[in-house]
């Protein structure tokens, strides 16, 4: 074992604090790397706050990693040392199961090991991002392209696996019409791989103030949701929207906007459970659908992608003093559009 700075919180609303947390020594097959920036997801704030599932204290969170590697095990064959390379929602999994062999790793038959707040293989509480160094298995490890400067790719590790699954999935690309709910931290990003993917996208938001960001990043249409007259307007014009909004929807209006087989895709997670009419699934046979991010080689394929099409997260970068009122300001919706942690200033601050 050895030791490095992190920040971590002990109970809802407790504040984060400096701590020194243990890292395992590198085995064989694992690489270590020196963190330079960590995403700060909404996930982050729900769970230091014990807003859903299980939160096991003290909690490091921070599951959106970028950083250099500094050390390789004997077996690794992938990175060697120097390379910038990045770390996602997941550390492991089973790898033997049909859906892990097929490199859908979130949904492992035998459960996925998250980066943090997950029960290791080891048996220890994994603990994450906020944190100058970890290791990780290789086989977890994602390459961060040159052309993707580190503190911009590290909310594509969730952000942006989160959006571009869903779209690839349901083959959004040219000819189809999508719309996106919510223009924010998962919006922005998801914008703009819509447009690089050929895909003719409208977003849906409470207010116009993002407007010009919402175009400037490649939306072709954007309307507000308290419209009442766009579900008439665009009734039975989308073969997939994609919600990126964690409330409960009408979602009876706007499943009448959605084509002959088109699909609903929930990504926010709503505070009630979600409730509609049966009647508009069977209309135009639609679906109401949900997903987790995409798996090693699918977030590898998101980040070459990015970096093929100029796709970065636009970001806030925030110091270790700053964590508190980044999640308010994250919890309230006030970042435009992903905040990110400088790991830098873990031992320079507090």
């Amino acid at each position: 074992m050895f030791t490095v700075n992190a920040r971590s919180t002990s109970a809802p609303g407790a504040p984060f604090e400096a701590v020194v947390i243990e890292r395992r020594d590198p085995g064989p097959g694992d690489v270590v790397i020196d963190i330079a920036f960590s995403g700060i997801c909404h996930t982050d704030v729900s769970r230091a706050r014990s807003e859903f599932g299980t939160t096991h204290y003290p909690l490091v969170p921070g599951h959106e990693i970028a950083g250099v590697v500094s050390k390789v095990g004997s077996d690794v064959t992938k990175f060697a040392v120097g390379d910038r390379v990045g770390v996602g929602c997941i550390v492991d999994s089973c790898r033997e199961c049909d859906y892990c062999r097929a490199g859908l790793e979130p949904y492992c038959r035998k459960d996925h090991v998250r980066t943090y707040n997950s029960m290791g293989r080891d048996g220890r509480i994994t603990l994450g991002g906020y944190s100058e160094k970890i290791v990780v298995d290789e086989g977890y490890v994602l390459r961060i392209p040159d052309a993707i400067p580190l503190d911009q790719a590290a909310p594509l590790l969730c952000a942006g696996i989160t959006m571009y699954s869903p779209l690839r999935h349901w083959k959004a690309g040219p000819g189809s019409r999508i719309a996106i709910v919510g223009f924010g931290g998962l919006g922005h990003v998801g914008v703009s791989i819509a447009r690089a993917l050929g895909a003719h996208t409208t977003v849906f938001d409470l207010t116009m103030d993002k407007h010009d960001d919402a175009i400037r990043l490649g939306a072709d249409d954007y309307r507000l949701s308290t419209d009442a007259g766009i579900f008439k307007e665009f009734e039975g014009a989308f073969e997939l929207i994609v919600s990126t909004v964690p409330a409960n929807l009408d979602y009876d209006l706007f499943l009448k906007m959605l084509a002959l087989d088109g699909t609903f895709v929930q990504l926010g997670v709503p505070h009630n459970p979600v409730s509609l009419d049966v009647f508009s699934l069977f209309y135009n046979r639609r679906s109401l659908a949900g997903t987790l991010v995409g798996g090693i080689g699918e977030t590898q394929e998101m980040l070459d992608f990015c970096a093929e099409h100029s796709i970065v997260a636009e970001i806030e970068t925030v110091g270790a003093d700053e964590i508190d009122s980044a999640y308010d300001r994250v919890a309230a919706g006030d970042v435009r559009y992903r905040m990110v942690l400088d790991i830098g200033t873990l031992a320079t601050q507090q």
